[in-house]
């Protein structure tokens, strides 16, 4: 027995459909819900198998199907009369809905509810099943994904200093704001613009737009390196749904090498499970899912690293066997540890794939933070140098003569 729900919101098709549905042998209708938020929030109770719904309906999205099928709730579209066909199936491939029913050949729908999901191809029953074209292949890069725990190690200079230094090397790199606490690589670099790329590519993301509309939500740093700038407000994490991220970062990979400023908190929050909107660290949760590897970043005081030492057994059931590399941040000849010293200390917490060290030079960070310069931009420093070396163990390509500046910026309001 298959349960559905139904959401046609007045749709000319909701009576003969509600008929046909009920007369089938085979399936119970649960409830007619009232829009696409009455379908999600029915949908969370886990007693439906079905969603049977408009392809129009207003709410419709990426965020609304993923939601569906993490609770065992499989979409079913209907396509209003007169809509042309290709536009249907694009729409339907980008938020994730397999199975399509015309209005005009509505008589198909319980074969269409009582099936089996098809494979990853956008149907309409009726026709000949048409599988998607796949795009041409993108020379794409790796999703590296910066995170420390709290007590500010260097997150954001960090991040944006590989970026800036892939960049150098005339790799084309996207760095993307995921902090879920308030962005900072704006203000870091000099951006000053209100609208927040994130908060754009989030929305693009929920509509399906965003593979061809991805360059609309990036700044030009220079010809090789841009920047998705982060939240505005830390308020505004509620508006970046379930699986965005993650969509964001897929898409930016097509494009470069991505690198990734995430949050400090790993804490899932619970009340997810049980509504449309995801909890507050689930932007850091999700680009960590994503991460071809994770750069973890702990400052070398006696506080710094207890945190990291923790961190790294926090971390270890979150990254999907992707590699973790450590980059202990603000090392310094007074806090009397050697580099072995401090290799042993951090070694035992999780199996590393490299173990960094970059100076305490905070000369370097100023004249960069004042003037919103990445940190090649400012000339050869120790730290340039040691986050050159970060980065040649990252891509496996070595830079060339230290940190000299490439590139003029593009854009800079």
């Amino acid at each position: 027995m298959v349960v559905v729900l139904l959401v046609a919101s007045g749709a000319g098709w909701e009576s003969p459909a509600l008929r046909l549905l009920t007369d089938h042998p085979g399936v119970v209708v649960l409830k007619r819900c009232v829009d696409v938020d009455d379908l999600l929030a029915t949908a969370t109770a886990g007693q439906a198998d079905v969603a049977v719904l408009g392809l129009d309906s207003p709410g419709l999205d990426l965020a609304a199907t993923d939601h569906l099928r993490k609770h065992h709730v499989r979409p079913v579209a209907v396509v209003a009369a007169g809509a042309p066909p290709e536009a249907a199936r694009l729409r339907a491939s980008r938020i994730g809905i397999r199975a399509l029913v015309t209005e005009d050949a509505l008589d198909t729908l319980p074969e269409a509810v009582t099936s089996a999901e098809t494979p990853p191809t956008t149907r309409i029953r009726g026709e000949s099943p048409v599988p998607e074209v796949p795009a041409a292949p993108v020379p794409g890069g790796r999703v590296l994904a910066v995170w420390g725990p709290g007590g500010a190690p260097g997150r954001t200079t960090l991040a944006a200093g590989i970026a800036a230094e892939l960049g150098r090397r005339r790799l084309r790199t996207v760095l993307v704001d995921a902090d879920p606490y308030g962005g900072a690589v704006a203000q870091q670099l000099g951006i000053m613009d209100e609208v927040s790329g994130l908060l754009a590519a989030a929305r693009l993301a929920a509509g399906g737009d965003l593979a061809e509309r991805f360059a609309s939500v990036e700044r030009g740093i220079d010809a090789h390196l841009t920047v998705v700038t982060g939240l505005p407000r830390a308020d505004r994490w509620v508006e970046i749904r379930a699986g965005a991220i993650e969509h964001v970062l897929e898409i930016a990979r097509d494009h470069g090498h991505v690198v990734v400023d995430t949050g400090f908190s790993l804490e899932d929050d619970p009340g997810s499970d049980f509504g449309s909107r995801p909890g507050r660290n689930q932007m850091t949760l999700g680009a960590l899912a994503v991460a071809d590897e994770v750069v973890v970043v702990g400052n070398a005081d006696p506080v710094g690293l207890s945190r990291l030492a923790r961190a790294l057994v926090e971390l270890r059931d979150l990254t999907g066997g992707a590699p973790v590399r450590v980059v202990v941040n603000r090392m310094r000849a007074t806090l009397g540890w050697s580099e072995k010293d401090i290799a042993g200390m951090v070694s035992g917490f999780a199996r590393l794939s490299g173990l960094h060290f970059l100076p305490d030079d905070r000369v370097t960070v100023d004249r960069a933070l004042v003037a919103g310069r990445t940190l090649p931009e400012v000339g050869d420093s120790p730290l340039g140098r040691a986050v050159a070396g970060v980065v040649d163990a990252l891509v496996g390509q070595p830079g060339h003569g230290g940190s000299s500046p490439v590139g003029v910026r593009l854009r800079r309001p």
